[in-house]
C-alpha cells in the first residue's frame, strides 16, 4: 500500500528523505507535513468555502484562502463576528471592512496593532492584499531556527550568521536576533524595510542589532557568493514575480535554481538553507531535486500547514495548506 504524506518532526522516524550525493534521490520521497506550533497571540479558529477565520491578538480577521475548498465547521455567526473581513475587487487587492462595534485595534482607516510572539513584539497592519505583515505559517521554520541556534551555541559557536533573503517584515530576522544570530536581512522593498526597522525596535532591538539592508535578493547573494561570505543558516522565501529597487526583475521559474545554487556557494560548512514558497504550481519533489544539486547534506521538503484550533474534540485535527517549504541542512539539524 502506498504511503501518503508524513507528520514531521525533527525526530520524526517516518520522514523519507533525500541524502547526500550530487544527483537526484534514487528512492521514493514522501513529502513531509511542517506543522506550525501553537502560537500565543495567533489562531486559526475555522477554515472552508475558500476562507480563513483567524485570531491576531485581540482581532477576529476574515480573509480568502483558495486553499480551504471544504465547508466551514463554525457556524455563520461566528464568521460574521470577525471584526475586519477582506472584500476582494480585483485580482490585484481589495479593501477591508470593520463589522459594527468592532475592536478598537480594528477601526479607523489603517488599522494597526501590536502582538507578542515569544521574545519579540510584531506590528499587525491590514495591507489591500489581504496580508497583515505576519505569517503564522513560518512559525515551524522559526522554531528550526531556534534550535538550530541551540545546536550551535552547544558547539561553541557563540554568534553564528543567519542570512534572511526576501525577509519582507523581518519576524524570523527580529526572532533570530533575540536569540543570538548575528543576522543580515535583505528585501528590495522599502516598505518592507521600514516594516522590518518597527518591528525591530518595537522588540527592543536597537539599530545595530541586525544588519538591514533594501536591495535585490538576488543581486545581493552573488556578491556575497563573490566575496566568499559565508552563512550558517540562510532564509529563502522569494516571490512567484518581484521586482529590485534598481528595477531588477524577479521570475521564480527562471532564478530559483541560481537562487539556491548561490545560497549552498554561501553556506558554511555545517549550516542550513530553508526555503518557502507560496502560490506557486511546484512540488515539493521539485525542490528536493532542486537541493539534491548542492551536493552533501540532507533535504526534508513537503508542506507548511497551520491546525485549526479544535472547535469540537469529536471532529478530527483539520490543516490549512500554507506553502512549500524544504530544509536542507549539512552536518547539523536533521542531518545529524
Amino acid at each position: 500500500m502506498r504511503e501518503g504524506p508524513t507528520l514531521f518532526r525533527e525526530s520524526g522516524p517516518r520522514c523519507i528523505t533525500g541524502t547526500s550525493g550530487r544527483g537526484y534521490p534514487l528512492r521514493p520521497v514522501h513529502p513531509s507535513i511542517f506543522e506550525s506550533p501553537p502560537l500565543s497571540s495567533y489562531a486559526l479558529l475555522d477554515s472552508g468555502g475558500a476562507e480563513k477565520l483567524e485570531r491576531f491578538g485581540p482581532v477576529l480577521l476574515r480573509r480568502p484562502d483558495p486553499q480551504a475548498l471544504w465547508r466551514p465547521r463554525l457556524s455563520p455567526g461566528a464568521w460574521d463576528a470577525a471584526d475586519l473581513s477582506f472584500v476582494r475587487e480585483s485580482d490585484r487587492g481589495g479593501r477591508w471592512e470593520a463589522r459594527q462595534g468592532a475592536a478598537r485595534e480594528a477601526r479607523g482607516e489603517s488599522p494597526s496593532w501590536k502582538i507578542r510572539e515569544g521574545d519579540a513584539t510584531f506590528l499587525v497592519r491590514p495591507t489591500p492584499f489581504k496580508h497583515v505583515g505576519l505569517f503564522p505559517e513560518q512559525a515551524s521554520n522559526w522554531a528550526a531556527i531556534e534550535a538550530l541556534r541551540a545546536e550551535f551555541e552547544a558547539a561553541g559557536e557563540s554568534r553564528p550568521r543567519l542570512l534572511n533573503l526576501f525577509g519582507y517584515t523581518g519576524a524570523a530576522s527580529v526572532l533570530a536576533a533575540k536569540a543570538g544570530w548575528d543576522v543580515t536581512h535583505v528585501d528590495a522593498s522599502k516598505t518592507a524595510i521600514t516594516w522590518t526597522v518597527d518591528n525591530a525596535e518595537a522588540s527592543g532591538l536597537g539599530r545595530t542589532s541586525m544588519r538591514v539592508i533594501c536591495e535585490d535578493a538576488m543581486r545581493f547573494a552573488r556578491r556575497e557568493a563573490r566575496r566568499g561570505s559565508s552563512y550558517h543558516a540562510v532564509l529563502l522565501d522569494p516571490p512567484h514575480y518581484g521586482r529590485g529597487p534598481k528595477g531588477e526583475v524577479w521570475q521564480l521559474e527562471d532564478h530559483l535554481a541560481e537562487l539556491v545554487e548561490t545560497a549552498g556557494a554561501i553556506a558554511a560548512p555545517t549550516s542550513m538553507i530553508i526555503l518557502s514558497t507560496y502560490a506557486v504550481g511546484y512540488s515539493p519533489l521539485a525542490f528536493q531535486n532542486l537541493f539534491a544539486d548542492l551536493g552533501a547534506g540532507t533535504t526534508h521538503a513537503g508542506e507548511l500547514a497551520i491546525p485549526e484550533a479544535p472547535s469540537d474534540a469529536s471532529l478530527a485535527p483539520r490543516f490549512l495548506p500554507a506553502g512549500f517549504c524544504a530544509r536542507w541542512a549539512r552536518g547539523c539539524g536533521h542531518d545529524r
